[in-house]
C-alpha cells in the first residue's frame, strides 16, 4: 500500500485505481467499527462517511509517508465529517440559527452517540482541549476512536510500544471523561 501511495503521489493514475479498493474497504471496516458505537438510528451511515472521507483524501495534496500516515489523515477527515454532521443536526433542531454549547445539546436530548452517554461533539470539544495540553494524547485518541487504529497500528504509527499506547490511551480516556462529565466525578456514591 505504501508503494501504491508513493506511485499515486508521483502521478501514476493506475496506482490510484489499484489503491482505491484497498483503501475504500479498509476505511469502510474502520467506519463500521466506529458506527457500531453510535446511537441507534444514527442518520449518517458508515458508507456515507467513507465516501465523503475518500473523496476528500483523493483531492488532498499530501505527501503520503506510508499507510499509517494515510489512515491518520483519514481519521481526521472522518472526525470532521462526524462532527460536522452532528453540528448540522443540532442546528436543524434549533431552527438553523446557532451552534450552541454543550449544555444546549443536552437539553435537546440528541441521545448518546456512543456507549456511556457521550456524544461526538463532547468528544470533539474535549479532544480540542486535550490537544492544547498534550497533543500526542489527543492524536492517539483521535486515531484510535475516529480512525479505528488498533494499538498495534498506533504503536507503529507513533513509534512507541503497545504498552505505552495502552497506558496513554487509558490516561487520555480518563482525562476526557473528567472533562465531559465533571459533575459525575464529584457526586457522592449512594451507600
Amino acid at each position: 500500500m505504501t508503494r501504491l501511495l508513493s506511485a499515486w503521489q508521483s502521478g501514476d493514475t493506475r496506482a490510484l485505481e489499484r489503491l482505491t479498493p484497498l483503501i475504500y474497504e479498509e476505511l469502510r471496516n474502520r467506519a463500521r467499527r466506529y458506527m457500531k458505537r453510535e446511537r441507534p438510528g444514527h442518520t449518517l451511515q458508515a458508507t456515507a462517511v467513507v465516501h465523503e472521507a475518500f473523496v476528500k483524501l483523493v483531492e488532498m495534496n499530501v505527501s503520503w509517508q506510508d499507510r499509517a500516515h494515510f489512515f491518520a489523515v483519514a481519521a481526521r477527515q472522518m472526525r470532521r465529517i462526524l462532527v460536522d454532521h452532528a453540528k448540522t443536526r443540532f442546528r436543524e433542531k434549533r431552527g438553523g440559527t446557532t451552534t450552541g454549547s454543550l449544555e444546549d445539546f443536552d437539553v435537546l436530548d440528541l441521545g448518546p452517540a456512543t456507549a456511556g452517554d457521550i456524544d461526538v461533539l463532547e468528544i470533539d470539544e474535549a479532544l480540542q482541549r486535550l490537544s492544547g495540553n498534550n497533543p500526542r494524547l489527543a492524536e492517539m485518541v483521535e486515531l484510535h476512536y475516529f480512525g479505528g487504529l488498533t494499538y498495534q497500528e498506533l504503536s507503529e504509527t507513533l513509534k512507541v510500544s503497545e504498552a505505552t499506547v495502552d497506558r496513554e490511551i487509558r490516561l487520555a480516556k480518563a482525562w476526557i471523561l473528567r472533562q465531559i462529565r465533571p459533575q459525575r466525578n464529584r457526586e457522592p456514591e449512594a451507600s
